[in-house]
């Protein structure tokens, strides 16, 4: 069963020609898959359709073995579906790098006792626990980008959706990045226009382009 699928999905922002225009997409359990495209092609649209931020004007969005049409159909697929922004500053919004980990699993019921536990943990696989009590917005742009990480596997989803997860990142980090990723279960639909980072992290690619997703052959 496929944990995401896109069938001939079309969305226009009002007063524009369609970015997607028939687009489809599946993603199975423990799948990787790059989504290409140039800029402007419509890729972040996309992974926001996915989540119900944007709704179709035409085709059907499946998650989970479900149709998903309406905003509480969606409340589940963000429960278990996580999403990295392009800019960690539209994710990252508590005073602290604790508190800031801790707010999903605090919104999911967890005490803050078992919500501590949680950051701890995740910070140390993350081996970011030198920022666990640093002001947010005096990070640099790096350390936010793994930040905003550290945040959606706290609420250990099934599937990652990743907006260019190497923006701000130099080569240390980027490396750190990788490492982590490869270490990870989950189901991973990577945006990223890092053809080195792709082919680490998810090799197997599709490319949007006016509005309809093909696929790519894989790298040598």
């Amino acid at each position: 069963m496929s944990l995401i699928e896109l069938d001939t999905v079309s969305f226009a922002y009002p007063g524009h020609a369609p970015v997607l225009d028939g687009a489809s997409l599946s993603l199975g359990p423990g799948e990787r898959l790059s989504l290409t495209g140039p800029n402007g092609a419509g890729k972040s649209t996309l992974l926001r359709v996915i989540m119900g931020l944007l709704r179709p004007d035409a085709g059907r969005v499946r998650v989970f073995g479900q149709e998903r049409r309406d905003e509480a159909d969606f409340h589940e697929v963000r429960r278990r579906v996580g999403l990295v922004f392009q800019d960690p500053d539209d994710q990252l919004f508590c005073p602290t790098v604790v508190e800031d980990v801790a707010f999903g699993p605090l919104n999911l019921g967890k005490s803050r006792e078992e919500a501590r536990a949680i950051v701890d943990d995740v910070l140390t696989r993350l081996d970011l626990m030198h920022l666990r009590d640093r002001i947010t917005h005096r990070l640099s742009g790096g350390e936010k980008r793994l930040v905003t990480l550290a945040t959606v596997l706290a609420m250990t989803p099934e599937v990652l959706l990743l907006d260019e997860p190497t923006n701000a990142l130099d080569e240390e980090n980027e490396a750190r990045l990788i490492a982590i990723l490869n270490t990870l279960p989950q189901a991973i639909l990577l945006v990223s226009h890092d053809a080195g980072f792709r082919a680490q992290v998810a090799p197997r690619a599709v490319r949007l382009r006016q509005g309809v997703l093909t696929s790519e052959p894989r790298p040598a």
